[in-house]
């Protein structure tokens, strides 16, 4: 059963090593909520010191070693699962640092942007876990599909951006401010909030199928990165609609 996110898919609770210990659904939750507070202290401090110094530069060294040192802890979590317990810890701290100096930018451009987008992201967290549990949305086959397909194509559509920009080319829809700009980021909001659904699917899989306790971190970490990219995308996309 694949899922939208690419830290889970068919393979991820395959030829696992075992440690006596099966991963719980509980447990999941718990070291979700573990990295979230981790997420939040670094976060807290790189958002105070732009604003003691209310200079941008100031931060961008933390926002930079957060992003890329993010990027590498993820992709060894990916590959070295059993380091999970380890690993996504630290890559909630280093988000933490970029995702800080993300939002204070943000919102020193656009006053109470970020408590709006935050109270939308943990809203659709809620609101999709409720439906979920309830059985208003049932994860087919087709809907997989539909998700994998989406998320895809919108990292396709990323890639290329990144490689324009580098020629100072833009792709006008992903970054404009009008219609077609902000009927973009709704649809990419939209696709990231599904990839949510699609890792409780998973992450339930796992614990039916008596997966090793410590994917109880790796599956925090992979809702983690899902949270976080919705969490940009909300704020996209009201600066957007502020603009």
């Amino acid at each position: 059963m694949p899922s939208g996110n690419p830290v889970l898919n068919e393979k991820t609770f395959r030829g696992l090593p075992g440690t006596g210990e099966a991963m719980t659904l509980g447990g999941t939750v718990n070291r979700t909520a573990i990295m979230l507070a981790l997420v939040l202290i670094t976060a807290g401090w790189t958002w105070n010191e732009f604003y003691t110094s209310q200079n941008p530069a100031t931060v961008m060294p933390y926002m930079l070693g957060g992003v890329i040192g993010g990027l590498i802890v993820a992709l060894i979590t990916i590959f070295k699962k059993t380091w999970a317990p380890v690993t996504a810890p630290i890559y909630a701290l280093l988000e933490g640092f970029a995702l800080g100096g993300i939002s204070a930018t943000f919102e020193s451009s656009y006053p109470g942007i970020v408590i709006q987008a935050v109270g939308l992201t943990f809203g659709t967290l809620v609101a999709l876990l409720l439906a979920y549990r309830s059985g208003l949305i049932k994860v087919t086959e087709n809907f997989r599909l539909g998700v994998v397909a989406a998320t895809g194509g919108i990292f396709v559509v990323y890639l290329v951006d990144m490689v324009l920009r580098l020629f100072d080319i833009d792709i006008p829809f992903i970054h404009e401010s009008g219609m077609m700009g902000i009927g973009f980021s709704i649809f990419v909001v939209i696709i990231a909030a599904l990839n949510l659904v699609l890792d409780f699917d998973f992450i339930e899989s796992g614990v039916a199928q008596g997966a090793p306790r410590y994917m109880e971190w790796f599956g925090a970490f992979a809702l983690m990165v899902t949270l976080i990219w919705l969490y940009l995308e909300i704020l996209r996309l009201l600066a957007k609609t502020r603009r």
